[in-house]
C-alpha cells in the first residue's frame, strides 16, 4: 500500500498472467480448398467435399467439447485473447481471436475461428485476423497434400497478450 498525497489510500495489486495451452493434431485431405472469407474450420470427420470451404483439416483429435474444462473456462471471457499456431511441414502461422463470454464450446466435432463476433457451439474464437481464404499458400498446399496440421492454441488476457511469448 501507498499513500497517495490527497490522504486516500492506494492499494496496488499485482496482476497474475493467466495462460492455457491446448494442442489439436489432425490431418489436411486433397479437397481443402481454403476459399471462405469469413472462417476456417477443423474437424473431428474425416470425409470433406469441395462444399467444405472454410474446412482446412479433418481427423483431428478434438472438437470445441474436447477441450480442457480450464481452457474453456479461460476462452469464455471478453477480455481473452486466443493465439493459435498452426503448423504443416516446415510453414507456421499465428493467428489471433478474441474470446467472449458468449461462448459455449460445446460441439462435438468441430473447431470454428471466425472473423465476425458471431458465436456458435463450434466458436473457439472471434474477431480473428486470418480466414480460410488469407491463410498462406504454402501452409494450405501443405494441407492439400494430406500433411498433418499441428494446432496450438494458448489463451491469454487482454492486460497480459503484449508479454505472451505468441506470436
Amino acid at each position: 500500500m501507498a499513500l497517495s498525497g490527497t490522504g486516500s489510500i492506494e492499494i496496488i495489486t499485482k496482476l497474475i498472467r493467466m495462460e492455457v495451452t491446448e494442442t489439436v493434431r489432425c490431418r489436411g485431405h486433397p479437397n481443402v480448398i481454403s476459399r471462405h472469407s469469413t472462417t476456417f474450420e477443423i474437424t473431428k470427420e474425416m470425409h470433406l467435399t469441395c462444399k467444405g470451404d472454410c474446412i482446412i483439416a479433418v481427423g483431428a483429435e478434438k472438437g470445441a467439447s474436447d477441450l480442457s474444462q480450464e481452457f474453456r473456462d479461460a476462452l469464455a471471457r471478453d477480455d481473452a485473447i486466443l493465439f493459435t499456431r498452426l503448423t504443416c511441414g516446415d510453414i507456421s502461422v499465428v493467428v489471433t481471436s478474441q474470446g467472449s463470454a458468449g461462448l459455449v464450446l460445446n460441439h462435438p466435432t468441430d473447431m470454428v475461428w471466425r472473423r465476425s463476433r458471431y458465436v456458435c457451439g463450434r466458436t473457439v474464437g472471434i474477431g480473428s485476423d486470418q480466414t480460410a481464404r488469407t491463410l498462406p499458400w504454402e501452409l494450405i498446399a501443405c494441407l492439400k497434400k494430406g500433411g498433418e496440421l499441428l494446432v496450438e492454441m494458448t489463451v491469454t488476457d487482454r492486460d497480459h497478450a503484449a508479454e505472451s511469448a505468441w506470436p
